[in-house]
């Protein structure tokens, strides 16, 4: 049996993956239950991880996978009508030369190519996204929605804190509709790119990294546009 805490805690994360395909921050969680520290959150997360409901990820900061759920959270109205997209993160080993395209499986033979523009910057921005270096193949099931899109490689520690590390590669489906929360592609005075979660605060739009040791931009939102929404994440070891 879980405490009423360790089930409001299981029911955020659980949320917050749906719709974002990411674990909550520490922060985030710590607020969402009205918590006066993290290290409430840490004990919780313990208790809901020795009973089996979650999993740590290792080599990836503070970052959360749902084993199961109980009996009250898995036929829930919320659960059954969710159809939000769960970003997948492709791991494996870096190929030691291309594969012949005839001994490639069939996940590979319905991948995608999707042009890598360049690097976004998890971290301080860096300069605006302007060409196609190369190509990377992305499984079509990871893909979401009827728009564009394209591939970007992370530079910077800013977002490990939402599973994204330096050296990953971020699959961005190209929009400026966007809700509080996401994950997205940001280009600030038309001249740099950084990948953080968007929150609009009136004319005001703060850009978040999920990284303690980043600050939060705010900014008028006539210097912000939005270039696209984190769908898909790709690391290779």
């Amino acid at each position: 049996m879980l405490t009423r805490k360790q089930l409001d805690l299981l029911e955020f994360i659980h949320k917050r993956m749906q719709a974002d395909g990411v674990p909550p921050s520490f922060d985030e969680m710590k607020d969402a239950l009205d918590l006066r520290s993290k290290s409430g959150i840490h004990r919780l997360i313990t208790a809901l991880e020795e009973r089996g409901f979650i999993r740590r990820l290792a080599h990836r900061a503070r970052a959360l996978e749902i084993v199961k759920l109980p009996d009250s959270m898995a036929n829930t109205p919320e659960k059954a009508a969710s159809k939000a997209f769960t970003p997948k993160v492709i791991q494996g080993e870096k190929p030691e030369a291309p594969r012949p395209r005839a001994a490639m499986d069939l996940e590979a033979v319905h991948a995608l190519e999707l042009p890598v523009m360049g690097r976004i910057a998890a971290g301080v921005p860096i300069e605006a996204i302007a060409h196609a270096s190369h190509s990377v193949a992305v499984p079509g099931s990871m893909l979401s929605g009827k728009g564009a899109h394209y591939a970007l490689e992370v530079k910077g520690d800013s977002m490990i804190e939402a599973g994204i590390n330096d050296g990953d590669v971020v699959v961005i489906r190209e929009t400026n509709s966007v809700q509080n929360g996401d994950i997205v592609v940001a280009l600030v005075d038309d001249a740099e790119a950084t990948l953080k979660r968007y929150r609009r605060q009136g004319s005001m739009i703060a850009l978040e990294a999920a990284n303690s040791a980043y600050e939060t931009r705010v900014l008028p939102e006539e210097r912000v546009r939005v270039q696209g929404r984190l769908v898909g994440l790709i690391r290779t070891y």
